[in-house]
């Protein structure tokens, strides 16, 4: 790879680390971005391609976003932010939003930092343990961990649920 390829994949990975980690004000002044999850903390990202963007950043095949012990993997993710803050962060194609404890898979995922909400849409799968639900679009609470499913096309939602045998 020549030295001016090499300066510019560089210059590019350095200002997408910058976009994710920081998106800058109007003013100028730099705020750290809202945490990706409601317990805050680094955030680190991976993909094949990325840039930055408008007010945000893009990431192109096998992307993935990570913060603490959740991970957020799609064909394409893209983030939007406002006033030195991301806000919203969008993932589309083969989507899988994983937790410590769920795996949640579908076509599509908006996942809303205000209000610690992913919507989750198309043939949506939520797998926790051996349990599973399935239906046309899921909203997950990252804080509360709380899952709302809702129909597909027939309007209806199908689960198997294994009761817990620990004697508990």
């Amino acid at each position: 790879m020549s030295m001016t390829r090499t300066r510019k994949t560089s210059f590019a990975a350095v200002a997408l680390a910058l976009a994710v980690v920081a998106i800058p004000t109007l003013g100028g002044a730099q705020t750290p971005p809202q945490a990706i999850t409601a317990g805050g903390g680094a955030v680190s990202f991976g993909a094949d391609t990325g840039e930055v963007t408008q007010g945000g950043f893009a990431l192109r095949g096998r992307a993935e976003v990570i913060q603490g012990q959740n991970r957020l993997r799609a064909d394409s993710i893209n983030g939007f932010g406002a006033s030195g803050a991301l806000n919203r962060v969008e993932a589309a194609g083969n989507v899988y939003f994983v937790t410590p404890t769920q795996t949640i898979r579908g076509d599509r995922a908006v996942y809303s930092l205000t209000n610690d909400e992913v919507v989750v849409t198309g043939d949506v799968i939520l797998t926790q343990g051996q349990n599973v639900l399935t239906g046309g679009r899921l909203t997950y609470n990252t804080r509360t961990e709380s899952a709302r499913m809702e129909g597909a096309s027939n309007g209806r939602i199908r689960g198997v649920f294994y009761p817990d045998n620990s004697g508990n």
